[in-house]
């Protein structure tokens, strides 16, 4: 059987319009450490895989993901969502072949039969996984969980030089448009300059890409942890989200200083929500699909500037000002009384402390 048509297509910027900023005005970090930069990136890849399917009336698609891990879940869940009667050919889960190829060691000895070239060696036998938002690694070594890694840093599109000095930023929140996911709606950034050099981007991919060249020389938004897979079993996973690690953070305080507070309490659960659902495939998902909308509704008034300073892995936030600011610097203020009677507080703590 030989190939017919190949397809090679850009959806970078539908990657980041679409899903990277959904998942950044929800602030989402699953288990309140991984960003989520696969889980994001398979309803993407799936949404296109169907849409050519369609095209070519072709009935099957496939995948090479394992039968251990979440891609087989999000990979299916997207394509039976936005087609039914598609069917799914998941070679790692059919009896004949995992018997042949119980494991990497075995495909890695097929591949140097074939003549096949592949990145994985028996050195470095970890899953890589590499897309615009971040690069994983598991397995091999990696299952190990108090094994040391000694993995090159930043290895996110070869960028592995030392950081330099502090870089300052500046993130500005959109203007108040609600439920929508592209530049210029509330909660996503619109706009970076870099305070060193002036360079200024204001294009989501092309904003992006720049957060990661900068994030990636200060290492910023590596982690090592270990977490609850969907199918039922912990894994020990290494990620690196340069970009998506410095808009969280810029986030998050614009989000705080411009947003209710009993709002932002039903956002949190609502990003928890998002986060879980993201992780276990369910994007294409009619509840998913209503979690986003809500956060989106909540995203009006998340509009501002940050600065910011990266170095030696670390997102510092420096200062923030916004036309929607909820901070009101005279009644917080130790200074002067401003709009509030002190003696108040009493009855408050009072009744506080009846029971």
């Amino acid at each position: 059987v030989s190939a017919r048509q190949v397809y090679v297509e850009d959806v970078r910027r539908e990657f980041v319009e679409e899903f990277v900023w959904a998942a950044v005005q929800a602030g989402a970090l699953y288990e309140e450490r991984y960003p989520l930069g696969t889980a994001l990136a398979r309803p993407c890849i799936a949404r296109r895989l169907v849409g050519i399917a369609r095209r070519e009336g072709a009935p099957y698609v496939a995948h090479g993901a394992t039968g251990k891990g979440n891609d087989q879940v999000r990979f299916e869940l997207s394509c039976y969502a936005l087609c039914p009667s598609i069917k799914v050919i998941a070679p790692w889960r059919l009896p004949e072949f995992y018997r042949r190829f119980p494991g990497r060691r075995e495909l890695m000895d097929y591949a140097e039969k074939h003549g096949i070239p592949v990145p994985v060696t028996p050195q470095t036998p970890w899953s890589m996984d590499e897309n615009l938002m971040h690069i994983s690694y598991e397995a091999g070594i990696l299952e190990n969980p108090k094994v040391i890694h000694h993995l090159p840093p930043r290895r996110l599109r070869g960028r592995g030089r030392p950081g330099r000095p502090q870089t300052n930023w500046k993130f500005h929140g959109g203007p108040c448009v609600a439920g929508e996911a592209g530049p210029g709606s509330a909660g996503v950034p619109v706009k970076v300059t870099n305070a060193k050099d002036g360079a200024t981007h204001q294009e989501a991919l092309e904003l992006f890409v720049y957060l990661n060249e900068i994030a990636g020389k200060h290492g910023v938004g590596r982690i090592d942890i270990v977490e609850n897979r969907f199918i039922g079993m912990k894994s020990r996973g290494i990620y690196e989200t340069p970009a998506g690690t410095i808009l969280y953070h810029a986030h998050l305080d614009i989000e705080a200083f411009t947003m209710d507070r009993e709002v932002r309490k039903i956002k949190q659960g609502l990003a928890l929500k998002f986060s879980e659902l993201v992780y276990n495939g369910f994007w294409h998902s009619p509840e998913c699909e209503f979690v986003r909308l809500c956060i989106g509704r909540s995203q009006e008034a998340v509009e501002g500037r940050v600065r910011l300073a990266v170095l030696k892995g670390q997102v510092y936030v420096l200062g923030r000002e916004s036309p929607r600011s909820l901070y009101n610097e005279e009644l917080v203020s130790m200074n002067v009384q401003g709009d509030y009677e002190p003696a108040d507080a009493t009855g408050f703590i009072n009744i506080n402390s009846l029971r």
